[in-house]
């Protein structure tokens, strides 16, 4: 018999989906069957169960935040089973020992990330047995089983492992001497409060502040321009006065002396009409799909992130956390399924006759070569009705779907036109477009700022009805957004100076991951860095004055993450040594714990307001509040007992996480809720809603409350 380890609860279900299969508190039992001859059993995780040991394990002088005990620097770097985790874990580690599982199947999201999570379990949990990786991007029915169907050899994943390790580690090192460097050096000068730096996040902040900086440093520079609004039989249209390539004239007097030479008519002196082909547009990776999706619906990087995973365990969209916006050939001879399960729907059967085109032999969707892990976001063959979804979920799988549904439209024909104007000596322009076929654009949303013109002859002479100074001037650059600022982390480095560093940021495509640049943004607004106002991105004083102190560090510049994600791809591949990487890492800390002391000892913090946070360090040594009922499964922080409920301590942070002690009114016990909050299931109880009665047992899945049904 096989094990099977997954993720987590949800997409166990949907691995063990194919199959004849009976569900218990801790386990799937796949039957035998023509995949599974001796049949298998499916256990889970519930995200990381295993994390590196705090600095105190390693010395007892490393337990207190103290710049003279840095830097902290382990010979080796030992893992633990996370708090409020060893249920799962003694789960998967009971079965791993079982005499009658003969292989072990590593069945976590196929990513790095996913490699680490279940390989430290079977390091921690003492395995022996022989291993085999299942890589799939879609948890459709048809793609679960094609995966069992053609399992990867263990070792040949091996090195996404020691990539994901290494990233840890190294991480580890910067964020536990740079932080407690920071924060015992900044308490000496007044600064009381809990200073997070890492390897990713610093450089992102530093992008937020220099911003802000910009806009604050900004001069706005007055110009004018001069525009006519000219008449032709009914219809009006506007043209401006041009000199060369510019309409911007530096004088409000030369303006007005454009204005005083209107004679009150225009002669058309030339017409260009251009035919412009748009193409319908690529499809998402992740970083594409936050940009856009925060452009729409406002939705944050994470909103996004977690959204789109909710309908990936639905099985109804590829894997989100995707750097890539195309597919491979394979996956395109499943379009023809996918475009048909589509259009069963009444959202989009209307569509239907402007789908004509194959993108199936199309490069702009179709490649395998910039393929990596995985293919671009797009609707699976097992797409279930967007009707019957609403709210967030609804608005991010339409926007999938009509993505995805463009690419079999034809392009889009547009003409546009530029007309030329004389008034005596004075050059008026005019620009207009006109959509001669629509083709994708009747699948898509466009905000389109087209400007029709009216049908104008060259030597016709047209009326002017007003003739006018135009007062503006120049815009400061604008605040990131969280989709924005996605974007900038992807082009980080692009500024920087030495050509060997911009093509390594060119590479690794920026600071941090598809899969991670969500939570840096989440994590810089939860330790208040940044806040959000009006959907954008403000510094506070806290990270002001952490990226003015730093100056130009190291570690607030895109430089050390270019080389550094450069090395773990390496290692990733095979093709770099993971031990030299976190010997480099080791020295770096060391520098970075010098460096501090006369980065801080030259700084003036008057001019920031500081109040630190509730429930933040309020010093070196102090300590943090202990969980009084495990972690949080959705962010990992302290949950908290209340009267009615479990709450997570970080709803101040904007966690949402809740557990009623009573369901439909059944009393939950406290045993019960722990269980459920370990990635187990409660007791089974006879619950009524309306005039039914049922007995079901209740689970999390994927911090939501579920029944199964007994």
């Amino acid at each position: 018999m096989r094990l099977i380890i997954a993720e987590k609860p949800s997409q166990a279900q949907k691995l063990a989906a194919p199959y004849p299969s009976k569900k218990r508190k801790e386990e799937i039992e796949i039957s035998p069957c023509a995949r599974f001859p001796e049949g298998a059993i499916v256990v889970w995780a519930v995200g990381h169960l295993c994390e590196l040991q705090e600095p105190a394990y390693y010395r007892p002088e490393w337990k207190s935040w103290k710049y003279e005990a840095l830097p902290i620097v382990p010979d080796r770097f030992d893992y633990r089973i996370s708090k409020g985790k060893s249920k799962p874990f003694q789960t998967i580690k009971r079965w791993l020992h079982d005499k009658s599982i003969t292989d072990i199947i590593i069945a976590s999201d196929a990513e790095r990330e996913g490699e680490a999570i279940v390989r430290l379990i079977l390091r921690l949990a003492g395995n022996k047995k022989p291993l085999t990786r299942l890589w799939i991007s879609s948890l459709t029915e048809q793609a679960v089983d094609r995966g069992f169907a053609n399992l990867l050899p263990g070792e040949e994943t091996v090195p996404y492992y020691h990539e994901a390790m290494s990233r840890a580690c190294a991480d580890w090192l910067v964020g536990m001497n740079a932080s407690r460097a920071y924060t015992t050096l900044l308490k000496t000068i007044g600064i009381e409060d809990v200073f997070s730096l890492g390897r990713v996040q610093t450089p992102t902040l530093a992008l937020i502040v220099e911003r802000e900086r910009e806009i604050k440093q900004f001069v706005p520079e007055p110009y004018f321009e001069v525009e006519a609004t000219l008449q032709k039989s009914r219809a009006t249209f506007k043209a401006k006065y041009t000199v060369g390539k510019t309409t911007k004239l530096k004088t409000r007097q030369e303006a007005d002396d454009v204005v005083k030479r209107a004679s009150g008519q225009a002669v058309v002196q030339s017409i260009d009409t251009e035919e412009k082909i748009e193409q319908p547009p690529f499809w998402f990776s992740l970083s594409g799909l936050q940009a856009e999706a925060g452009k729409r619906f406002g939705f944050g990087a994470k909103k996004t992130l977690d959204v789109a995973q909710k309908l990936y365990t639905k099985g109804w969209i590829s894997y989100p956390r995707t750097d890539s916006g195309f597919v491979t050939p394979d996956e395109a001879t499943l379009f023809p399924v996918t475009k048909a399960r589509l259009l069963k729907s009444s959202a989009y059967a209307e569509l239907a006759p402007f789908l004509t085109e194959n993108p199936a032999s199309n490069k702009r969707y179709v490649n395998a070569k910039k393929v990596s892990d995985h293919y671009a976001i797009i609707p699976t063959e097992a797409c279930g009705d967007v009707m019957r979804l609403s709210g967030e979920e609804a608005k991010l799988y339409d926007l999938i779907n009509r993505r995805f549904l463009a690419a079999f439209a034809k392009p889009a024909k547009l003409e546009k036109t530029t007309v030329d104007l004389m008034d005596g000596n004075d050059l008026y322009r005019a620009k207009g477009t006109v959509v001669v076929s629509p083709g994708y654009r009747q699948v898509v949303e466009m905000k389109s700022k087209d400007v029709e013109l009216p049908a104008l002859e060259k030597g016709e002479v047209l009326a002017e009805r007003k003739v006018e100074v135009l007062s503006k001037q120049t815009e400061p650059p604008k605040r990131y957004t969280e989709g924005a600022l996605i974007l900038a982390m992807k082009v980080a480095g692009r500024q920087l100076d030495d050509d060997e560093l911009i093509h390594i940021m060119k590479e690794v495509e920026g600071l941090g991951t598809e899969a991670t640049r969500a939570n840096i943004i989440d994590g810089l607004k939860k330790r208040g860095y940044v806040m959000l106002q009006k959907k954008e991105l403000v510094p506070t004083d806290k990270g002001r004055l952490l990226i003015d102190v730093l100056g130009d560090s190291i570690l607030a510049s895109p430089a050390m993450t270019a080389k550094w994600e450069k090395r773990l791809h390496e290692i990733g591949q095979g093709a770099a040594s993971a031990a030299e990487f976190i010997d480099q890492a080791k020295k770096m800390s060391i520098h970075l714990v010098d460096e501090a002391k006369n980065r801080v000892g030259s700084a003036n913090p008057e001019g920031y307001t500081i109040e630190p946070r509730r429930g933040s360090r309020k010093g070196p040594g102090s300590s943090r509040p202990k969980p009084s009922f495990g972690v949080c499964p959705s962010c990992g922080k302290a949950l908290v007992e209340h009267p009615k409920f479990i709450g997570c301590s970080g709803f101040r942070d904007g966690c949402k996480f809740t557990m009623s002690k009573q369901v439909l009114g059944v009393g939950i016990s406290k045993d019960e809720l722990k269980q459920m909050i370990g990635g187990g299931q409660s007791n089974v109880h006879t619950f009524t809603k309306g005039e039914k009665t049922f007995n079901a047992a209740l689970y999390l899945d994927d911090g939501a409350l579920r029944f199964e049904f007994k």
